[in-house]
Parts: C-alpha cells; structure tokens; sequence
C-alpha cells in the first residue's frame, strides 16, 4: 500500500511539510516495503492558484490510498475524496514517523477539510 507525506526534503527522515499544496516535496512511501518516490512539488509552491488541486491529483495518479500532511484545504480534500485518497491532517515529525504512526494504526482519519481556501 503507498501513502503520500508532505515534505520539506526528498528523504524518510525529513521534515513533515504541513502544507499540502505548497509543499516542496511529496513523499510517496510504500509501508511494506519502505521504499519511496519523491515527487518535485515545486511547480506548485508558487502558483497563483489551484495548488492544492493540482498536488490532489498527483498523488492521486501516483496510486496513493492515504495522504499525510498538516492541512488541507477543501477543493483539494475534495479532489482526493473523488480520487478515493483517505486524509490524515496535523501530522508532524518526520516522513518516518509519519509512516510508523499508519503502520501503528494510530492515525485518525480526516471527514473533512481543517484549512479555509484561499481566494
């Protein structure tokens, strides 16, 4: 099973990013085996708008089930809902940590958006 972990850099022992569209980094991990991908988010980091929709759909097409990260805002909770992405917010620590705490069980699964959109 892949995950997707915001991140401030390309390793399992880098920081969490807590934001989801901006964040430099994507972490796409996968908990069995631990072995990863890291998507260049930076195309995203400055846009004007629709960051959030677009880092959705990335890891939406990179086949990840659950995403990790600090907030997420609705267009793009939406987008990973209609994807069938389950979203775990307020994660902190590192890309490691995030990834023991899924293993563990012991993240709590978001019903909806934890930040206001930007407009």
């Amino acid at each position: 099973m892949k995950i997707a972990v915001t991140s401030k850099g390309i390793l399992l022992s880098s920081e969490v990013d807590p934001r989801f569209g901006r964040a430099p980094y994507i972490v796409i991990v996968d908990v069995d085996t631990l072995a990863f991908e890291v998507v260049d988010n930076s195309d995203n980091v400055n846009a004007f708008k629709g960051a959030g929709i677009q880092a959705a759909t990335t890891v939406c097409d990179k086949g990840a089930e659950v995403l990790m990260t600090g907030y997420c805002g609705p267009k793009a909770f939406a987008t990973l809902e209609a994807g069938g992405v389950k979203v775990v917010d307020d994660v902190t620590g590192t890309v490691r940590d995030a990834v023991a705490a899924f293993k563990a069980g012991t993240v709590v699964y978001s019903t909806a958006a934890n930040k206001e959109a930007h407009w």
